[in-house]
């Protein structure tokens, strides 16, 4: 498993925004393991921060927007598509406007700066995840699909129709990351003349050019519409070329358009959040179905994420034993719930439970079908995050801890005598004022049992209340 990556050192750009017509500034900085894409509005108070995850996706209609407690940035999706084409895993995107610059439309000027500064290895694994079975996401309206197979890399496939004979059908693959720079990096964004014509008279495309878009002329040129191209786009005369674009611009690869749709795609599922390693095959793709399938592959990633269940070896020396529990937590036989303590620092805790027929809560629950109450579950993980927690103070025999809240508390598998329990606690802050809070599974026959969130905090033994 390769480590994380971040850029070596911070990078300024300067453009336009191409639908807001605004002069934006830039910045990328490095940023630690774990941090992912994520983009900052130095403009506004406070400099609010918008993770470039799926679920802040607001609109994909000019673009992929993102939305975060009422803060926005515009068209992500060819900056996100340059982090993940050079291997970038984490920085932080500093922006002084709501839109990123289109610069000439593609990727191209965003991969050149991030090869200028250079990329910085973390001491972080890289997450990723593979695919080992087809995910498939269809939009029935528009005709779109995305395919996700099983593959040795990370591979993208677009095949483009827009029943149209000015662009035809066109594919593009891209077969391994190393191929973006040189070969889809480049590619640039394209419309179709009425697009163009609706966009102009509405006035959404303040920041548009012949030089940072490619437009296909799918119907015929009226005098109007030429004068109005001319002083919307700044020049003196505009034609149509032999291949149907207008002038000004000569292509970079006769299938630009399915390159640079799969540029959209690469950035678009950056969304994710995870590296992906399998192979995508996008039919008539667009910011819309990219996203939801995006969003999509957050929750199965999450989802098995939630029941992955980790590898444990139950015969090594325990970091505690059973004696050593005691002298920590108050609980005694029959209700000490935790038999050992197989890792623990400052923000995590392992924990095992043997279950057996002698525990007396299974003389009534139930005769004749012994199961493990719910309850008890959730004690054992609160005294393994008890051990936890009280393991942070030099004389943990003066202390106690009282649960504060349990929320998304779940049961997934019944535990019954014979079962091992195996708990993970880990902290989702760190402790202030002796409150703590900590995500909690069991696990037990290789599958997640049990999990809750936790809120508990620590007490002086000589203390009534909270």
């Amino acid at each position: 498993m390769a480590n994380q990556t971040t850029i070596a050192d911070p990078i300024t750009l300067k453009g336009v925004g191409i639908h807001t017509g605004v002069e934006v500034t830039m910045t990328f900085k490095p940023a630690v393991a774990n941090h992912g894409y994520a983009f900052q509005r130095t403009d506004l108070e406070g400099s609010p921060i918008i993770e470039a995850l799926a679920n802040n996706v607001a609109d994909t209609k000019r673009g992929t927007s993102l939305q975060k407690n009422g803060v926005t940035i515009h068209t992500c999706e060819h900056v996100l598509a340059a982090f993940v084409g050079s291997e970038v895993d984490n920085v932080l995107i500093e922006l002084n406007a709501s839109e990123t610059p289109i610069m000439d439309g593609s990727s191209k000027f965003f991969v050149e700066a991030i090869e200028k500064v250079g990329i910085k290895t973390l001491d972080a694994e890289r997450d990723e995840y593979i695919v080992k079975e087809n995910i498939t996401y269809t939009d029935e309206e528009s005709g779109s699909e995305i395919t996700l197979l099983p593959a040795e890399d990370y591979e993208v496939t677009t095949m483009v129709d827009f029943g149209t004979k000015v662009l035809g059908t066109q594919n593009a693959t891209l077969k391994k990351l190393s191929q973006f720079k040189k070969e889809f990096a480049d590619a640039r964004t394209f419309s179709f003349l009425h697009e163009i014509e609706t966009l102009l008279e509405n006035g959404l495309i303040k920041g548009g050019d012949l030089n940072n878009a490619i437009v296909y002329v799918d119907k015929e040129l009226s005098k109007d519409t030429m004068d109005r191209l001319r002083k919307a786009f700044n020049k003196k005369s505009i034609s149509v070329k032999p291949n149907g674009i207008l002038d000004n611009l000569t292509l970079h690869y006769p299938n630009e358009a399915a390159r640079h749709k799969l540029l959209d795609v690469i950035g678009d599922l950056a969304l994710i959040g995870t590296r992906i390693r399998g192979k995508v095959i996008a039919s008539k793709p667009g910011h819309a179905i990219n996203t939801n399938f995006a969003k999509k592959m957050a929750k199965i990633i999450k989802e098995e994420k939630r029941n992955r269940v980790p590898n444990y070896d139950l015969n090594v020396e325990p970091s505690l034993d059973v004696n050593q529990i005691m002298k920590i937590l108050p609980h005694r036989p029959p209700f000490l719930l935790v038999d050992k303590i197989l890792e623990i620092s400052k923000q995590h805790v392992v924990a095992v439970k043997s279950v057996t027929m002698n525990e007396p809560f299974f003389q009534g629950h139930f005769p004749g079908r012994p199961v493990m109450p719910g309850v008890l579950q959730i004690e054992a993980m609160a005294q393994a995050g008890g051990v936890l927690v009280l393991n942070t103070v030099p004389d943990p025999e003066n202390y106690l801890t009282y649960f504060m809240k349990i929320e998304n508390a779940k049961f997934k598998h019944p535990v019954v005598p014979g079962d091992t329990l195996v708990f993970k606690l880990e902290l989702l802050s760190p402790i202030r004022r002796g409150i703590c809070h900590m995500q909690a599974y069991a696990y037990s026959r290789g599958r997640l049992t049990t999990e809750a969130e936790m809120m508990a905090q620590i007490v002086k033994k000589n203390e009534t209340s909270l």
